[in-house]
């Protein structure tokens, strides 16, 4: 136990990395995510084409591979660096992989919600005169939402989880030696693992609980 002890302050310094982490992919997935619907349901062949592949391409793309190009391809053979501390650079490739392979689930969810917004919407936005992007900003994205929040929190509790797998990206290298150092001194993995199930589920279940509530709070009778 005294061992366990010593080693916390480590795990929860990783732990909050990982919130660090669902913080940043939670405001850049939805902000790309949003890009790519409306790129997918542009009237542009060539934004929905470029909208479609690369939905497809990520969406069925394991995350770790997503995280090893982006380590291995971006940063080192293409030289992508966002800073010149390591750790804050593999931070930073960690995030962006995070982001953009979440987006394309974003995207897919927010373009169901679109499907739900009455066709005669879109109509009476053109008949007033609103551009397509126009009508999409004021008219359809906000509804689309509205009716999403509750697989909109279920993609981001995936995503909260989904930063476990940092350590393909470079990141959290260390906290996964230290977890291995304290397996091979205490042989205490039980109370490690359990531990880190209840630290993911005080942030995944008010996530669950929170978009539950706000989607029926918001729900639309049609």
């Amino acid at each position: 136990m005294d061992e366990l002890i010593q080693y916390a302050p480590e795990l929860a310094r990783g732990f909050m990395e990982n919130i660090k982490l669902s913080l940043v992919g939670l405001v850049v997935s939805l902000t790309l995510g949003t890009v790519l619907v409306a790129m997918r349901v542009s009237p542009i062949p060539v934004m929905r084409v470029a909208g479609t592949v690369y939905v497809n391409i990520v969406r069925n793309t394991p995350l770790t591979l997503v995280l090893a190009f982006s380590a291995l391809g971006l940063s080192d053979t293409l030289g992508l660096v966002f800073s010149d501390i390591p750790r804050t650079n593999s931070f930073w490739i960690v995030a962006m992989g995070l982001s953009c392979y979440t987006a394309a689930f974003v995207c897919e969810a927010l373009r169901a919600g679109i499907n739900t917004v009455p066709l005669g919407q879109a109509e009476a936005a053109r008949a007033i005169g609103l551009t397509f992007f126009q009508s999409l900003r004021l008219i359809i994205l906000p509804q689309a939402f509205r009716a999403v929040v509750a697989p909109l929190g279920s993609v981001m509790i995936a995503m909260v989880k989904n930063t476990t797998v940092a350590t393909a990206g470079g990141f959290l290298g260390e906290v996964a030696a230290t977890m291995k150092e304290i397996f091979d001194t205490t042989g205490a993995s039980i109370p490690i693992f359990v531990g880190i199930v209840l630290a993911f589920m005080a942030v995944t279940l008010p996530i669950g609980y929170f978009t539950g509530w706000l989607s029926r709070r918001l729900a639309v009778a049609r």
